[in-house]
């Protein structure tokens, strides 16, 4: 597990305060780890060193920097076109799941092989697995659609030590199930994770696409329907779009309520909630947790729902936490 200390205020305290990102990007020592970063550094308007984030192949090197030097993870790369995700916003995610573990308030963190977590549509970056791990020593299945994807995300693990033994992948052959096909036969969950498609079609995607590229002051910039952190129809959109994702994921999750504690996903629209709430209650969810999380503009949420009781929560705590 590793363990960066900062001894600045922290210059993005949205940010959980275990995310080792929430101070400015050091490029010395990221380059330090990573040289090949320092063809993609330049001073900003505000006489900052940065990278262009318009430019995929730079924001592909700066997560690759940030991987090798805070994670120990010297081995990582995608296949042109896939989701580059922003490392900071997925550690977010990790450390709110970590409070979500504790057994109580003031306890300490579950750590160790022994947790273990479901990725669902891990995808070819294996950002979660790799950031889990280690920071925590979780381990991890990674399940996904794409094969490519998986045989990506397979050449992370294989190359790096530190993961192999820790990191099993999954091909879900069905498009229309989540998690049956994976979850084996008595096997159990700490926790599920998931960042759904939240377009309901290619052409909205197209268009969210489009905004991003403005905000990146690139108004004329989209070039083949890509933006800097990519991205392939199945990770941007799906029929129906987040909502009905996260129904259906909801409406499965019920159908292995005694294998996982806590099941979890990303919600990017704050409209989506009702209906999620509406389908939790309809499933008989015993409780629910929604987390509220901001990376700089954006704001986001993770909301987590279990079917287990308070005495089975203790239990379950009880016998895999210990």
């Amino acid at each position: 597990m590793i363990e960066k200390t900062k001894l600045e205020p922290a210059d993005k305290p949205h940010l959980h305060p275990r995310n080792l990102h929430r101070f400015h990007y050091d490029f010395k020592a990221l380059t330090n780890a990573c040289p090949e970063l320092a063809a993609f550094i330049l001073v900003n308007s505000h006489q900052n060193e940065s990278v262009d984030f318009a430019n995929p192949a730079a924001v592909k090197m700066l997560n690759k920097a940030i991987l090798k030097h805070f994670y120990d993870v010297p081995h990582w790369d995608i296949p042109a076109g896939y989701l580059c995700p922003p490392i900071p916003g997925r550690a977010d995610y990790i450390h709110y799941l970590a409070d979500l573990l504790r057994v109580s308030d003031d306890s300490a963190i579950p750590l160790g092989k022994n947790i273990v977590g479901l990725d669902i549509g891990v995808g070819a970056n294996c950002v979660y697995p790799i950031i889990g791990h280690q920071s925590y020593g979780w381990s991890f299945v990674g399940a996904d659609i794409d094969p490519k994807a998986l045989q990506c995300a397979q050449e992370i693990v294989a190359a790096n030590a530190t993961l192999t033994p820790f990191v099993a992948l999954r091909l879900q052959s069905n498009p229309s199930r989540l998690f049956k096909g994976i979850v084996q036969t008595a096997e159990k969950f700490d926790f599920t994770m998931c960042n759904p498609p939240f377009h309901a079609s290619l052409a909205e995607a197209s268009a969210g696409t489009q905004r991003k590229w403005q905000n990146l002051g690139r108004k004329n910039g989209l070039e083949n329907n890509t933006l800097n952190f990519g991205g392939q129809p199945l990770e941007l959109s799906c029929e129906g779009g987040e909502e009905a994702f996260l129904n259906r994921m909801i409406e499965q999750s019920a159908e292995i309520a005694s294998q996982c504690l806590w099941f979890t996903s990303l919600v990017s629209k704050k409209t989506t909630l009702p209906r999620i709430y509406k389908s939790l209650k309809k499933v008989k969810a015993l409780e629910v947790e929604t987390i509220e999380m901001e990376q700089g503009q954006k704001a986001s949420r993770i909301v987590a729902w279990t079917f287990l009781s308070n005495y089975e929560q203790k239990k379950w705590k009880q016998m895999r936490f210990d």
